[in-house]
């Protein structure tokens, strides 16, 4: 069996909310005094996650994200990475985290399956990176960036949230930073979840885009991954840069994810409110047929496009809350 909408897009790839918790307050993120975080009681156990996982993977699921909030903050997540990876057909598992706590935890993460990591940062500056996260510890994530080049974490990614007239002028040495890492930089669009994002200083891309191919040679490339970064290189492959574009030039027409909050909850795109309460089936006693057949009438509800551009008031909950 296939997950495919009624767009002919196949589901292959969850983003798997594990906490939404962070230890980092980005200002386009989360809300200085945020305090609407979930019940631990709400939370999916981690048997919960494995058999929703092994579900998903009946219907075709090849690739999991484990995302938050801060993902590292929940409790025995290498363990919970290695169940998932050992669930038949789950080929891909990764980590979106913001890099404070890889130092401590890269080495289990990599014993347990984990196979690519997507680390933010936004800058290198302390003081700017104070300023953006509400927090200093721009030290604590070059520190957790290097412990992973060190284990063997390949590739690597650097996610840069383009912030007009805050970051803009770090392109040059974000790029040097990654080329000496060997890392691979994405720079990714604001998008107006919540009301931190809708004030957040978006920028659209596309003339970057242009000008970085007029002015280096760049060419269109692939780079290994399942999400929707459209990546450019340098003719002797030794240079990529990835954009994510949801905003100036969106990518829903080849949309293959959905996203499964801490709580258990199916969001069926990120810019429109459809949803499944997947928790309240399982607590209710409903047995994998029963589940199985409500998630595939979901993904039969998920809309062609998100409507950001048009509605960008209709997102009310918080990016932190949704996963990344």
């Amino acid at each position: 069996m296939l997950l495919t909408d009624r767009f002919g897009r196949r589901i292959e790839y969850l983003r798997l909310s594990v906490t939404d918790r962070c230890d980092l307050r980005c200002a386009y993120c989360m809300p200085s005094d945020f305090s609407g975080y979930e019940e631990p009681e709400h939370w999916l156990s981690f048997d919960e996650i494995e058999r929703l996982v092994g579900l998903f993977a009946r219907f075709g699921l090849r690739r999991v994200r484990l995302t938050g909030g801060e993902p590292l903050m929940r409790n025995g997540l290498a363990r919970l990475a290695g169940r998932i990876k050992a669930i038949p057909g789950v080929e891909d598992l990764s980590l979106s985290t913001n890099g404070t706590q890889l130092r401590k935890h890269g080495q289990a993460l990599r014993d347990a399956g984990v196979d690519r990591l997507n680390v933010s940062l936004d800058t290198l500056q302390p003081a700017r990176f104070t300023e953006i996260t509400r927090r200093d510890a721009l030290a604590d994530v070059l520190a957790g960036l290097a412990t992973a080049r060190e284990i063997g974490f390949a590739p690597i990614k650097i996610n840069m949230v383009w912030l007009a007239g805050v970051n803009d002028d770090e392109l040059e040495a974000m790029v040097d930073f990654c080329r000496q890492g060997k890392f691979i930089l994405r720079l990714i669009e604001t998008m107006p979840m919540g009301e931190t994002g809708r004030q957040s200083q978006y920028a659209s891309l596309q003339p970057l885009i242009a000008s970085l191919k007029a002015k280096f040679g760049l060419i269109d490339g692939l780079i290994p991954g399942g999400g929707p970064a459209r990546y450019l290189i340098s003719p002797d492959g030794l240079f990529s840069l990835g954009f994510i574009t949801p905003m100036s030039q969106h990518f829903c027409a080849t949309c293959n994810r959905v996203r499964l909050t801490v709580d258990g909850i199916l969001h069926l795109c990120l810019g429109q409110e459809d949803r499944l309460d997947l928790r309240s089936l399982m607590r209710s006693g409903e047995s994998d047929e029963s589940i199985l057949a409500a998630i595939q009438a979901s993904i039969d509800r998920k809309p062609e496009r998100h409507e950001f551009s048009e509605r960008p008031e209709k997102i009310i909950r918080v990016m932190s809350s949704t996963g990344g």
